[in-house]
């Protein structure tokens, strides 16, 4: 599974050359194997073959960014396979177990970057927190060009967005990121990423398109009556941020198989309820089960 980051153009940024990304008009980059993808539970085999097929699907018309994580070490073993495969960027999860001090988690990134000539894009959620000083210290880093945020803390954000470059990224990386687009976009951070997408892209796409447009009814419509019951279903159980996303494309008829452990998949009652949303999503865009 892959996340699309929409909106904001960051595919010029990393070498892509997809039609409709300079502005906010479309998707603007694939994201594979990073947490929607279980980039924690794929060997190095598989993760090599993961990125072989996205760049391959992608086609040069969205850039390829590939997870990358554990220590810096591993990361970087990481890097050189997706730099093989063909990726354009690669996006730094956040590293295990243990919560570093801002400095630790620069030296991190200048590590990696040290170590391959991927751009690279810091993911700060759970245990990684980028202070303002560390972010102007990141955006230093040679190859370092963006930050990527699931912690949804806009007046913190906004102060390291103050605090970096201009021309340095920031991405909605908050699970179910659509519900908190407005937010975002509101401090000039317009790009998120979609694992709707990843499923349903004709309401991810059509989300966008009433986004873009300024159409706060089909927003609010689509936010009420799929995007926001998401949320709730997804709150229902650990994990479920990445399990109802499988679930969902199996119920679409794609053989994407269950989740891995530690993760679980959802329950009847779960899977029930994740159908009839789906449905009633495809509805609000006009859509139809196939």
């Amino acid at each position: 599974m892959a996340q699309i980051v929409i909106g904001g153009g960051p595919a010029s940024s990393v070498g892509g050359s997809a039609s409709s990304v300079g502005g906010i008009d479309g998707p603007g980059a694939l994201f594979p194997a990073c947490g929607t993808g279980e980039f924690f539970s794929l060997d190095e085999d598989e993760y090599r073959q993961v990125i072989t097929a996205s760049v391959q699907e992608a086609d040069g018309r969205l850039p390829v960014v590939a997870g990358i994580g554990y220590g810096w070490a591993q990361a970087a073993r990481f890097a050189r396979i997706a730099e093989e495969a063909g990726a354009d960027a690669a996006l730094v999860l956040p590293h295990y177990l243990v919560k570093a001090p801002g400095a630790g988690l620069v030296a991190q990134l200048r590590q990696i970057a040290a170590r391959t000539r991927l751009p690279l894009i810091a993911y700060q959620r759970d245990q990684v927190a980028f202070g303002v000083d560390s972010v102007r210290e990141l955006a230093a880093i040679p190859g370092v060009i963006g930050l990527k945020d699931g912690h949804s803390d806009l007046d913190r954000l906004q102060r390291l967005k103050l605090a970096a470059p201009e021309d340095f990224l920031f991405f909605n990386g908050a699970a179910t990121a659509e519900v908190q687009a407005r937010p975002y976009a509101s401090i000039g951070v317009t790009a998120y990423s979609s694992a709707v997408h990843a499923f349903a892209p004709e309401i991810a796409n059509a989300f966008f398109a009433a986004l873009r447009d300024g159409d706060d009814a089909a927003v609010e419509r689509l936010l009420r009556g799929f995007y926001v019951p998401l949320v709730e279903l997804r709150d229902r159980g650990t994990g479920y941020a990445v399990s109802l996303v499988k679930a969902a494309a199996r119920l679409r008829g794609r053989p994407v198989g269950p989740v891995r452990a530690p993760l679980t998949d959802p329950g009847p009652d779960d899977l029930a309820a994740l159908e009839e949303l789906l449905a009633t999503g495809l509805d609000l865009v006009g859509a139809t089960m196939r």
